[in-house]
């Protein structure tokens, strides 16, 4: 699959520091939740937007030091309308181009609120588990 990377911008950046009271030698679970949206323009069906979302949210089950929530955007050209199983591998290709934008915005948000910068974990292979077997699929079979 071809296609033009033709930019990347920040769709939200936002700290919000919590007052948590932590016990000696207690550890607090910061469990990023990811998410993904793909939008194609409406004038342009070669034209597409990928946002890659992380978020840190305090509960009062899961208390995190600070609430954090990131996003960036890619926009891509493709050089033809694929099918759904050429979309996907888009999709996934393009989730891995995206991912250490992301990575890099997380740490320098919270490097700037001056706490120790969270790096989220480097990811070599697919972040969300239904990508993990994209290539098994056979055309027709692609949800």
């Amino acid at each position: 699959m071809k296609y033009d990377f033709k930019g990347i911008t920040v769709e939200e950046l936002s700290y919000n520091l919590n007052r948590v009271k932590l016990q000696p030698n207690q550890r607090l679970d910061i469990k990023p939740q990811f998410s993904r949206q793909v939008r194609k323009s409406n004038e342009n069906p070669k034209l597409n937007l990928v946002s890659l979302s992380v978020k840190i949210i305090s509960t009062e089950e899961e208390p995190k030091p600070f609430n954090l929530s990131a996003t960036v955007v890619g926009i891509f050209e493709l050089a033809e309308v694929p099918d759904a199983q050429g979309e996907r591998a888009f999709v996934i290709d393009v989730t891995k181009l995206l991912y250490p934008y992301l990575r890099s915005a997380v740490t320098n948000l919270t490097a700037q609120a001056y706490i120790s910068p969270l790096n989220l974990p480097v990811i070599n292979g697919p972040i969300f588990p239904e990508d993990r077997d994209v290539y098994a699929f056979a055309p027709g079979n692609v949800n």
